[in-house]
């Protein structure tokens, strides 16, 4: 049924790569630091409650009521949720607290406080920064809904939802943008080798004639 890949999926693997290589080369030309004062902005109360509650909607935790969801539709395919969970979770856990460990946040990085937007109530964090973790996780729902559900509208709300998330986490002053970008491309990785995954161990399953 998922042996071809639909146009939209394409182009949200495709978006989410060009989104993830223009902060990379953003953060190169004009420095992390510059870039995340630029975007880190203060939209006020309603900013700061919509952001606060996208960056909320890509918790870990969420991987539950999103399995859930999902295994109502396809329970065929329990296994690739659960391969999406577990490589995202591996490849944001293990360079964050292991490889760039000591890779500073936004609030430990030397920017003076007073010119960081912060949003009342959010716990700062000071290290472990890349990549972001949150945004991994938004752009691994976004992937894996619309490779199940290929339709404009649920592409266009779902690159939404997964930009806001990202952008949250600027937002909140808990990351920089380069992090962004790095959850971004753990995203597309988790999804590619997921599927890859998917697809070899479907390919194996004898077939009853």
């Amino acid at each position: 049924m998922y042996a071809t890949y639909s146009k939209n999926f394409k182009i949200a693997i495709g978006g989410s790569l060009g989104l993830a290589l223009f902060l990379f080369g953003a953060s190169y030309l004009f420095g992390r630091e510059t870039l995340f004062l630029f975007l880190n902005a203060d939209f006020g109360k309603i900013g700061d409650y919509v952001f606060d509650f996208f960056s909320d909607m890509a918790e870990g935790s969420r991987w539950i009521p999103y399995f859930i969801i999902f295994y109502g539709f396809h329970k065929k395919d329990a296994v690739f949720i659960l391969l999406n969970f577990l490589i995202s979770t591996l490849l944001t856990q293990i360079p964050k607290n292991f490889i760039w460990d000591t890779v500073s946040r936004p609030m430990a990085s030397g920017i003076p406080q007073d010119q960081i937007h912060r949003v009342d109530g959010v716990v700062m964090h000071m290290w472990n920064s890349f990549p972001s973790g949150h945004t991994a996780t938004a752009f691994t729902f976004f992937l894996v809904t619309v490779y199940f559900f290929p339709k404009n509208s649920v592409l266009i709300m779902g690159a939404i939802y997964a930009i806001a998330c990202g952008y949250s986490r600027v937002y909140l002053a808990q990351h920089f943008p380069l992090d962004v970008a790095g959850g971004i491309v753990v995203a597309i990785i988790t999804v590619i080798t997921s599927l890859y995954i998917r697809n070899k161990i479907k390919k194996d399953v004898p077939k009853i004639n």
